[in-house]
This record gives C-alpha cells, structure tokens and sequence, in this order.
C-alpha cells in the first residue's frame, strides 16, 4: 500500500476556474490511480474543511471511491509539529496522518499546486501547474513516479 495526498483546487480542476468545471481533471487522475491499485488516496484540498467525507468521496468513480479512505487533519489542530514544518502547513498536515495512523512507513505523494506548503525541495511532491489542473502528461508522469515507490 502507498498513499497519495490530494489537493482539488488547482489539480482536479484549475485554480479559480467557473464551478461547471470543477472536476474536470478528475477523470486524469482517476484514469492514473486504475494503472497503481496499490494507492490510496488521503483528501488534503481544503475542501474538507467545508464538506462532509462522503460528500467529497462520492465525486469519484465508484471503483475509485472506496480507495479515498480519508482526509488529513486541520493544521491548527496537530500537536507536536517538528520544527522543521511549522511553515509547511500541508505537508504537515500528511505527516500527522501518517503518524496518527501508524502508517509512516509507508510511501506516500502529495498531488498539489502550491509549493510553498511544502518543504523545498519535498521529494515527496508532485507539483501541478495550478492554471491546467493535472493534465494527460502529468496523470503519466504521476503513474511513473507511483510505480517506482512501490
């Protein structure tokens, strides 16, 4: 098993585009995740803080949904942030599931759009250009980068 963290805005559709299109790379991602049933997802976008779990899962494919298995927790919310991310709130934010779910042993990526919420140089991020979303070649380069952790 291996973990993807994964951000909505920027990524699954772009960063401010009309709500008619929100979603319209999902099919990008998914297409991805059917090539690596080793992954699971884990919602990182701060969308979950506005919608409930299921709300966000049931956006997927129904042979996807059930590999979205949770979101990570609010940064304002973790208890005993390693100096070394108290200025990178997202990639905090995967740590502290991990860590919660005895799970840092695990390979894990983070889907996103934004850098700075991540440590420079994050081996672990798959920066998307905010203003596509994940296109057809970034879904390929995902698959290889997903195929090598495990």
């Amino acid at each position: 098993m291996a973990i993807l963290f994964l951000d909505f805005d920027g990524v699954l559709h772009p960063e401010h585009c009309h709500g008619s299109r929100h979603f319209c790379c999902l099919p990008v991602l998914e297409d991805t995740l059917r090539q690596v049933p080793q992954w699971q997802v884990v919602i990182s976008s701060t969308w979950r803080l506005q919608k409930p779990f299921d709300q966000l899962r049931d956006r997927f494919s129904k042979d996807i949904a059930p590999r979205v298995i949770a979101n990570t927790p609010r940064f304002n919310t973790l208890d005993d942030v390693p100096s070394t991310l108290v200025s990178y709130e997202r990639e905090a934010e995967c740590h502290a599931w991990l860590k919660a779910n005895e799970l840092s042993y695990l390979p894990w990526l983070a889907l996103d759009d934004r850098s700075w919420l991540f440590r420079p140089f994050c081996k672990s991020l798959i920066l998307v250009n905010g203003k596509t979303g994940l296109t057809p070649s970034g879904g390929d380069q995902l698959k290889e980068r997903m195929r090598q952790l495990i």
